[in-house]
């Protein structure tokens, strides 16, 4: 297949779309990123054809955005998987998901939530049966760990906007953002009942958009003991194709509860979270439910 060139070499919008351009293409990247790297997974998941996907993962793979892994000799067999370059592109992937969640099937109303029976809803609920991808989170410490546990037989991962007390510019008018405040709330209720967690084998760990040293802020003024990692470069957010939304210049992530297992995949889901006190009962009820 032969592309056509965009001829205006001096706009780097003109030269980004040039390499993904194509709507194809963007979803492959996303396959990708969410743990999808096999021929065979791309084509069942994207529906698209052969030839089609082929041409693409070739054009991905001489642009950088790719890279091949062989997994198998006989027959000869290669994974996909995102280079640095590819990576640059989850924040393009996650602006897009926002746009397109206010502007295109929302009302363009700046909210931290969605409605039950929204599109949006019905897709985060669907991550039921779904494995987390292997990824590694900066921690408050900076040290990068996995948002699924290797010690406990359960994982209970939340994600959260953010705290206004280590962030005050997080957005104008923070209080008035559907879903957005309460962050200081669930942390301090997750933390006070740690222990019925870690009695049912399961760790805690929070995953929210601000920087390392403000999740560290955040975790010595509310005294948290479990994991706060940043998903800052949003892979964990493009990964599993997390709600976001964006306020104060940065993207954040919806409030949201995720119960995983040890093989990393997700068995549980509440979303919306209209209530963050209530959530952690709930949680603890799909958790014992579970075990």
């Amino acid at each position: 297949m032969k592309y056509t060139r965009i001829g205006d070499s001096d706009c780097s919008i003109a030269q980004a779309l040039d390499v993904v351009g194509d709507w194809w293409t963007l979803l492959v990247v996303r396959d990708v990123a969410g743990g999808r790297n096999r021929f065979s997974e791309l084509a069942a998941e994207l529906g698209v054809s052969r030839k089609v996907l082929a041409e693409r993962l070739a054009e991905l793979v001489e642009r950088g955005v790719l890279e091949r892994r062989q997994y198998s000799e006989r027959p000869p067999r290669f994974e996909y998987h995102l280079t640095d370059s590819g990576r640059g592109l989850l924040p393009v992937l996650v602006a897009l998901q926002n746009w397109g969640a206010r502007h295109v099937m929302g009302d363009g109303t700046l909210t931290a939530t969605s409605e039950p029976a929204s599109a949006e809803a019905r897709r985060v609920n669907a991550l039921i049966g779904s494995r987390i991808p292997a990824l590694m989170l900066p921690g408050a410490d900076g040290v990068p760990a996995d948002p699924v546990s290797a010690t406990a037989k359960w994982t209970v991962l939340y994600t959260f906007p953010g705290s206004p007390s280590v962030d005050p510019g997080l957005a104008p008018g923070w209080e008035d953002v559907p879903g957005g405040p309460g962050c200081t709330l669930e942390a301090r209720t997750f933390r006070d009942r740690l222990s019925e967690f870690a009695a049912a084998d399961a760790a805690v760990i929070g995953v929210c958009t601000q920087r390392p040293e403000q999740l560290a802020d955040f975790a010595a003024a509310q005294d948290v003991p479990f994991p706060l990692l940043s998903d800052q470069a949003l892979e964990f957010s493009a990964a599993l194709r997390m709600p976001t939304f964006r306020a104060a210049g940065a993207d954040r992530i919806k409030r949201a509860t995720l119960i995983v297992d040890a093989q990393r995949t997700v068995r549980g889901v509440l979303y919306p979270v209209p209530d963050p006190v209530a959530s952690v009962d709930e949680a603890l009820r799909i958790l014992n439910g579970l075990r």
